[in-house]
């Protein structure tokens, strides 16, 4: 049953638009649409307003965007404005009537020598006026792009935004400006030189920390104010892996950092404003992110991502009571906490898992009670969501390897199931618990599909991590495979229909797969995958500019080279190696993508093609690195599940 707020949700969508939006009914057939799948959410960055009365969100019908503003004590529409085909990444409230969207788009800043990439626009939607305007629309001589992060101070009508700003005129300069949002006047701040990175500010709106890294000589740093002067309080040689200033901490008179002192382990500390004395900030776990009080800001729990989803530890005793509160209401599923109002009387949290694709609820404290106002998947009802089971298994050097395994839907019992490897990307990145619409469309063709959290994983602590340095094409393949010879060996799939599909470093995984660990799969399928190691490193050090930027040197490690251009890369890139090929290979690629370049591709297809391999190509045009658009997102699955019909029919 759909709420009302997915009604009132539809029928705005369709006046906001210029003509007419008729959604699309889903094909009959002997199973579900896989079109139901791969359709983005219909609901995104839901938001309460900071006094909890009003509720902000993205609603997305096909390729158009809408901001939708209701009023909570009746759900009435108060605001909202079509965005149509952009990138809308998030939103924010500023004050109680105004909404900041920030949004992408693929372009390059010419002005800046900024080379083709993903950047930022900030616009403010006024309820009152129902006007939207550019964020630094009012900041004549500065790039008008969002080059760091917003933050928003104040509350009501006093609510202002800071960000840092670049001018398009030497002397080259980076400058933290505030912005009033009701007339788009900006006034500086703080100067600082261009590398200086983000700003800590206190409730007051007053910059108490920055940080500072120096390519040249690979030196971060983290200053803090006192007494008008800024001075350094922490200096650390880091070439890869630099240190974070993530806030305040518990308090005013800290900021948080994870990083790694002389004579301690990596972690999260609280450095002094006054005194530069280190504390650190202590949980029974290592946490994955850390959650804020959304009125003080400071540091009131931690979370960590476990087999069975988020789990939320609170500082705050009052944040603390409710989550618990909160979680004994929703025993079973997945939660995950969108937003808080000020007085943390009304919470919005997200749920999935049993069935359920991604379901918006929210919860009034004072009058107890709780509801549901919105799907994120609308079509999919619990019969079209498969069982997704945490699994652990030992790979070939006995190391322990984490992952996840989502059956077809109605299967519970599994045996002799024919099976995708889906390998995530990053590869410092990691799986979780919940719904994923990429293995639930597999999954609804008949597929097990196995999510593994090879080593080079992030999330599971630095020694998981760490075992993937200098592993690509080497252990971090075989935790793949070493994971269909577990499932094998319990019979839950068949070894003889197996097939690997993956993005970006997913992709590379899937490539690798037929060429480097060959005798396992059938088929495979890569999205934005990397083919060439050494060109890819290549190209990255030309983004950056140095042949030494913090980029390469992170590329380097983790793939295994000692130097630029090392050729010992050669060895463990799919497109030497595509000769090897013992099973069909897919590609496809955004034409859009800045992160992995649409080059790296066309060079798998031009050696497959010399090496008389069988490939396909193909270019998902106006796409970039993260499926965004709703139209080639469904290209790209109903590609692949053609791919794998074809090379590994199901049934």
């Amino acid at each position: 049953m759909k709420s009302v707020l997915v009604a009132a949700v539809m029928a705005v969508c369709a006046c906001l638009a210029a003509q007419d939006v008729v959604a699309q009914e889903a094909t009959p057939s002997s199973g579900p649409a896989l079109e139901i799948y791969g359709r983005m959410p219909a609901l995104e960055s839901v938001r309460l307003s900071p006094d909890g009365t009003r509720l902000a969100h993205i609603a997305v019908v096909g390729e158009d965007r809408s901001l939708i503003i209701h009023d909570l004590a009746d759900m009435s529409l108060i605001g909202g404005v079509r965005a149509g085909d952009t990138k809308v990444r998030d939103l924010d409230w500023i004050g109680n009537e105004r909404v900041l969207i920030t949004t992408t788009a693929t372009q390059s800043g010419a002005a800046l020598g900024i080379r083709r990439q993903e950047l930022s626009d900030g616009q403010i939607y006024d309820i009152s006026t129902r006007r939207v305007r550019n964020l630094l629309d009012g900041l004549d001589g500065f790039f008008p792009k969002l080059t760091d992060a917003v933050a928003i101070r104040g509350s009501g009508e006093d609510a202002v935004v800071y960000t840092r700003v670049l001018p398009l005129q030497p002397p080259a300069r980076s400058y933290l400006y505030r912005i009033d949002p009701s007339n788009g006047r900006g006034q500086r701040v703080e100067t600082g030189e261009p590398d200086m990175g983000g700003y800590v500010l206190n409730a007051a709106g007053e910059a108490v920390a920055r940080t500072r890294y120096q390519v040249r000589t690979s030196t971060w740093s983290l200053h803090t104010k006192r007494n008008g002067f800024w001075r350094t309080v922490w200096q650390t040689d880091a070439p890869i892996d630099t240190p974070s200033l993530l806030g305040l901490g518990r308090s005013e008179d800290a900021v948080l950092v994870y990083g790694q002192p002389e004579d301690g382990e990596a972690g999260y500390y609280e450095i002094g404003i006054e005194d530069g004395v280190w504390s650190p900030l202590s949980f029974d776990f290592e946490p994955d992110f850390i959650i804020r009080h959304p009125i003080t800001r400071l540091v009131a729990g931690a979370g960590v991502n476990t087999d069975q989803g988020a789990d939320y530890v609170f500082l705050d005793q009052r944040m603390g009571a409710i989550w618990r509160a909160v979680r004994n209401a929703y025993p079973g599923l997945v939660i995950r906490l969108e937003s808080w109002s000020e007085d943390l009387n009304n919470v919005v949290i997200h749920t999935t898992g049993g069935g359920d694709s991604g379901t918006y609820h929210l919860i009034d404290l004072e009058a107890g009670s709780a509801q549901v106002i919105g799907y994120a998947y609308p079509d999919l009802n619990a019969d079209l969501v498969g069982e997704m089971r945490a699994i652990r298994y030992a790979a070939g050097d006995g190391m322990e390897i984490p992952g996840y395994l989502t059956l077809p839907p109605g299967v519970t019992e599994p045996r002799d199931l024919p099976l995708v490897v889906l390998p995530h990307g990053g590869p410092a990145a990691r799986d979780t618990m919940g719904f994923d619409w990429w293995a639930q469309g597999l999954a609804s063709r008949g597929y097990a599909v196995l999510q593994p959290n090879f080593r080079g994983s992030a999330g599971l602590g630095d020694e998981h991590l760490e075992a993937g340095y200098g592993e690509w094409g080497l252990k971090m393949q075989t935790d793949l495979s070493d994971g269909v010879r577990y499932l094998a060996a319990e019979g839950i799939i068949d070894p003889q229909r197996v097939c690997i599909v993956g993005a970006s470093y997913g992709g590379y995984a899937a490539l690798a797969g037929p060429t480097l660990d060959p005798g396992v799969y059938r088929c495979a399928v890569s999205v934005a995958g990397v083919s060439d190691l050494r060109t890819m490193v290549q190209w990255s050090a030309a983004q950056a500019g140095r042949r030494d930027s913090p980029v390469v040197r992170y590329w380097n490690r983790f793939m295994g080279a000692e130097r630029l251009g090392d050729r010992s890369l050669d060895d463990r890139s799919p497109a030497f190696r595509a000769a090897e090929a013992d099973a069909p290979i897919l590609l496809l690629h955004g034409w859009d993508d800045t992160v992995v370049p649409y080059d790296q591709s066309r060079i798998m297809a031009e050696a497959l093609e010399r090496a008389g391999r069988p490939y396909e190509l193909v270019r998902l045009d106006g796409e970039d690195h993260w499926l965004s658009r709703e139209a080639t997102r469904q290209r790209m699955l109903n590609e692949t599940v053609r791919f794998l019909e074809t090379h590994n029919p199901p049934r």
